[in-house]
């Protein structure tokens, strides 16, 4: 009986009633055992006629399972696998141990998403997930990616959560704690079981404290126990366990061990049941005073717990001997392949001392964990193979192998303590490698970009002669946290051991060297072989994820913007096509700046857009942190001041002083400063950016801008200060960018004459982006106006105008405006200059530029990772914005 709950229940009702109406939503009902969990899910099901119920409860020994809780979900739909993308289907099939292929995290999750949308083409889909704290982390990790990705389409998915057990975030998501029953409900569902007499009634409320199951259980037990002297009442939870304790004391011996050899077992199947319980002498019937007493349900397939407490008890209270038999019982029964996890999960639960073969199973069990896309499982089976472990190398390799794992499955914490334990315990130097490696990439996370480097470089020295392909992997990874540090000693190191490497990639690493020349202010020592690399890796000569990206990096650190795009882009479209999730938000980044260089705002926002989605889904802290400042400046030129300083904010509160990200933030700050009319702020700000490392990364380009404000104080002295170094890098990279950018700067300091001729020189500059072009002729009406020439200076206004407007960048309309009321001329309507384009969200942007290169909603929802009627929602709201009605419309218009 359910009793109270009516807010509860409506908010149910209400969410089942929105996904019946085509809507997309989920909740987390939590609270402590036997609160009521499983009956409102009781009711959601009933009140869920008409739709696809998908139940399933989570069971602590399936915990540790990778990709058990997807099983029960999803197995019985492999006929629909088909119709899902090729690797996702892939990766899918993999998950749930269906084919050898390796799988992908995210991509399972993906896969999960575009499953559930097509579950719901017919009718909508309702998933009741009960006990999701006993889920496995990795379908975890899949439910939750899908969930926050649906949106458009009518699945709908209830949790249930237990309070105290394993901890289930769920940020993002909508919750409800269910409280304890009022006396009055309490009162209500007690008569609603049985009649007792007063002073029954009052001890069973009283240590109840209005728990509905612990009121429904004392109530059905001897009303004579309560007639007892008072003591103090335990928690309701706690009482339950004693009530349920006692009930599976009282049954018959061989009951008892009947009931724990099914309380071992994740998968409460009775062919399992029976062949496990041959081996102790006992079978099916020995269960019947359990059914009875309601503890246990018998079908023809199946041995189920009424509840988790029961099956707790029956487990907990039972002598260490008889659970260790019980174990090795089911572990000698389970001999088929599809059983080899749970094998070995039974063998590792049957050994109380060391036992290297359950060891060994455990650490195939893990490596099939992470083949499947799975980690999380793969940390809880290394880590308790290396306890099991007789020999210490063998603990060593398991428990680095055990923190490798937890790293990649996004939990850096544990991922420390395992690799300092593994790394004390070994003397080889490659595992010392891995952990140290393990520990740099937590440190990137935990501390700084400069720790992580140190102790990168620290992992890669003892393995410089030894193991070329290790020590790359360590010094790409010093490298890189190197420039994110702006340290030119700890740039100075990495460029030594690159130096010392045996048979490495002569022309990545020879581009590695020059990128910390560069970082280190020597551009005629960098630009040759960082170009070299950039043409390698764009006709194929150099391979590999990492090179690319940093190949296409390197051409925007050197001016190459349309060639490094051109890769970049390509190496984005390859890592969709793999599936390769977990690289994106890492490939996305050098994309956007790319896309930031060639003045392609609106792709650079949705590329970060989704590589902050993703960043976060993966638990990647510091990359949200890099792509907020990326984020601050496009906002900063898009004119939404409000977004650019929030981002720029979390960038710079930031303790762990990325260096290169604050300078990034700064920056955008500093163009939100030119913008409004306030030069004096923005030459401070961009002072800072200017005067930082001597390579200054991207953020050479913002010279330009510094020069600006400096002109605009008045204070020519001060706009001299940086450009040498522009100077410099525009002769040595011939980039057309570094050219028109140092002679826009030449023409703001020069006189009259000199001034006109340099403006025009930087606009026939080819090869600049409509951004930087734009910029130009603003600056040079600017000049004209002052200079009495208005019919030139409405000319190059008009056009700049137009420029912004076509990039998206209306940040800077503000100015332009002001100049037009210089010139006492009505301001020009451009701003539909860059058509409806400008007014699409990131997202609706991918997915119409997909669309008009002729994909299908199918097509896009791969690439993009979404729900193919979340791509149709978004094709529909971006019509209206575009002016089109139909698709074959969008081929015609500048995107």
């Amino acid at each position: 009986m359910l009793v109270g709950r009516l807010a509860e229940r409506s908010r149910l009702h209400r969410l089942i009633g929105d996904v019946k109406d085509g809507g997309s939503r989920s909740l987390v009902v939590r609270g402590e055992a036997g609160i009521g969990k499983t009956v409102l899910l009781d009711d959601a099901a009933r009140v869920a006629e008409g739709m696809r119920v998908l139940r399933v409860v989570g069971t602590e020994s399936e915990a540790e399972i990778p990709y058990a809780g997807l099983h029960l979900l999803f197995a019985r739909f492999a006929e629909h696998f088909d119709s899902l993308p090729t690797s996702q289907a892939r990766a899918l099939r993999a998950a749930l141990g269906a084919s050898s292929s390796s799988g992908e995290r995210l991509l399972v999750g993906a896969a999960v998403l575009t499953l559930l949308s097509e579950l719901s083409q017919d009718r909508p889909v309702l998933c009741l997930v009960d006990d999701v704290h006993w889920f496995d982390q990795s379908s975890i990790d899949a439910l939750l990616f899908a969930v926050r990705r649906l949106d458009a389409d009518p699945v709908g998915m209830i949790f249930a959560v237990r309070d105290g057990d394993r901890p289930f975030p769920a940020a993002g998501l909508d919750s409800v704690t269910l409280r304890r029953l009022d006396p009055a409900d309490s009162a209500r569902l007690l008569a609603s079981v049985r009649a007792l007499p007063v002073d029954v009634v009052e001890r069973v409320l009283e240590e109840s404290a209005g728990n509905p199951l612990a009121i429904v259980e004392l109530a059905a037990s001897d009303g004579e126990a309560y007639r007892s002297a008072p003591v103090a009442p335990l928690p309701a939870t706690g009482r339950l366990e004693e009530h349920f304790r006692g009930v599976v004391r009282a049954l018959p011996e061989r009951t008892r061990r009947a009931l724990l050899l099914a309380a071992a077992d994740e998968r409460p199947l009775l062919r399992s049941f029976v062949d496990a319980a041959a081996h102790l002498g006992l079978d099916a019937s020995d269960l019947e005073p359990a059914e009875r007493g309601r503890l246990v349900q018998v079908t023809a397939d199946t041995v189920r717990f009424r509840h988790p407490l029961i099956r707790a008890s029956a487990y907990q209270d039972a002598p260490l001997v008889q659970r260790v038999a019980a174990h090795r019982a089911l572990a000698e029964t389970l001999i088929g392949p599809g059983d080899a996890d749970r094998r070995a999960w039974h063998l590792a639960a049957a050994a109380t001392g060391t036992d290297d073969v359950a060891a060994s199973e455990l650490e195939l069990a893990a490596r099939r964990a992470v083949e499947r896309g799975g980690p999380a499982g793969a940390v809880r089976a290394l880590e308790r193979a290396a306890q099991l472990s007789g020999e210490s190398a063998d603990r060593a390799r398991r428990l680095i192998g055990a923190a490798r794992a937890a790293y990649d499955a996004g939990q850096p914490e544990r991922a420390a303590q395992l690799a300092t334990t593994g790394r004390t315990l070994t003397r080889r130097p490659v595992e010392q490698a891995e952990a140290s490696l393990v520990l740099a990439q937590v440190a990137y996370e935990r501390e700084s970009p400069a720790a992580a480097s140190a102790r990168s470089l620290d992992a890669a020295a003892p393995i410089l002669t030894i193991d070329a392909e290790r020590a790359a992997a360590a010094l790409f990874e010093a490298t890189w946290c190197a420039r994110d540090a702006a340290e030119p000693e700890l740039l100075g190191r990495c460029a030594d051991q690159l130096r010392s490497v045996r048979d490495g990639p002569a022309v990545t690493f020879d581009a590695l060297v020059a990128f910390t020349d560069l970082l280190r202010g020597d551009v005629a020592a960098a630009v040759g072989p960082m170009r070299t690399l950039l043409h390698a890796a764009g006709d194929g000569r150099v391979g590999g994820t990492v090179e690319g990206m940093f190949a296409g990096f390197a051409g925007v650190l050197i001016g190459d913007d349309a060639p490094a795009l051109s890769l970049l882009d390509g190496q984005v479209s390859a890592l969709r096509g793999q599936g390769a999730l977990g690289w994106l938000p890492y490939a996305l980044e050098p994309l956007a700046f790319a896309q930031l260089a060639n003045g392609r705002f609106r792709n650079a926002e949705a590329s970060v857009a989704e590589a902050m989605f993703l960043a976060g889904e993966l638990g990647l802290g510091m990359q949200v942190v890099v792509l907020s400042s990326i984020s601050a400046w496009l906002a900063a030129v898009r004119g939404d001041g409000a977004a650019s300083r929030q981002q720029a904010e979390r960038v710079l509160t930031d303790t762990r002083n990325h260096r290169m990200a604050t300078a990034q933030a700064t920056w955008a700050l500093a163009l939100l400063d030119l913008t409004a009319g306030d030069p004096s702020a923005a030459l401070d700000r961009l002072e800072q950016v200017c005067q930082g490392p001597p390579g200054r990364d991207v953020t050479r380009r913002a010279v330009a801008d510094h020069v600006e404000a400096a002109v605009r104080t008045g204070d020519t002295d001060r706009a001299r200060t940086h450009l040498p170094s522009l100077a410099e890098w525009a002769k040595h990279t011939a980039s057309p960018v570094g050219r028109a950018l140092l002679l826009r700067c030449e023409a703001l300091l020069a006189h009259d004459t000199e001034a006109g001729q340099r403006f025009q020189a930087a606009l026939e500059v080819d090869g600049c982006s409509p951004y930087d072009m734009a910029r130009t002729r603003l600056a040079h009406g600017q000049w004209l106006r002052r200079h009495r020439r208005a019919t030139a200076a409405r000319a190059q206004l008009t056009q700049a105008l137009e420029l912004f407007e076509r990039a998206g960048a209306h940040g800077w309309r503000q100015c332009v405006h002001a100049e037009f009321t210089a010139l006492g001329d009505p301001i020009p309507d451009a701003h539909q200059a860059g058509g409806g384009a400008g007014h699409l969200t990131p997202q609706e942007l991918e997915v119409v530029r997909r669309a008009a290169a002729g994909l299908s909603n199918r097509e896009i929802a791969a690439e993009l990772f979404l729900s193919p009627r979340t791509v149709g929602y978004h094709l529909y709201k971006a019509y209206p914005k575009l002016g089109v009605s139909r698709r074959a419309q969008l081929g015609q218009l500048d995107l």
